[in-house]
């Protein structure tokens, strides 16, 4: 798994950036990530299959049981389930059930989730290193990246 820190920022030769931005450009990185695997995630899938894994981002807790019956009933026994249910041992049921089913979801329908996440944080590293100077002379909070198409 990647990880959005110093570290990423120094490999980038963006390691000089003043600590309040780094954070800010750090998240302006991790949502441009999203949307770019959001994008390529999506591509293909009928709108059945997009509305079923809109039951997890928009956390519908009638919905996500639902799919947990029909496709996963005995989801709660699982270890993973349980370690995650262990390490966010506050957080109420729609939210568990929302990141687990998401994760599981993924690997059921788009198993290829890791390769693509892996391929657009490359793409997206490629570019902010092809214009690190242009970054380190702009304002961090509104970085100059291209976006996601």
């Amino acid at each position: 798994m990647f990880k959005l820190d110093d570290k990423f920022l120094e490999e980038l030769g963006l390691g000089d950036l003043p600590a309040d931005q780094k954070k800010a450009f750090l998240q302006h990185v991790y949502s441009e990530l999203e949307i770019r695997v959001g994008e390529k995630l999506t591509e293909g899938m009928s709108d059945e299959m997009l509305d079923e894994f809109g039951y997890f981002v928009d956390k519908n807790l009638d919905r996500m049981r639902e799919w947990f019956a029909a496709k996963m009933p005995d989801y709660a026994a699982q270890p993973d389930f349980q370690q995650l249910q262990a390490k966010a041992a506050n957080a109420d049921e729609a939210t568990l059930l929302s990141e687990y089913g998401a994760m599981k979801w993924l690997q059921l329908n788009r198993p290829d989730y890791p390769k693509v996440v892996a391929a657009t944080l490359e793409e997206l590293k490629k570019e902010i290193a092809a214009n690190k100077e242009k970054i380190l002379g702009t304002n961090p909070s509104t970085p100059d990246l291209p976006q996601a198409a």
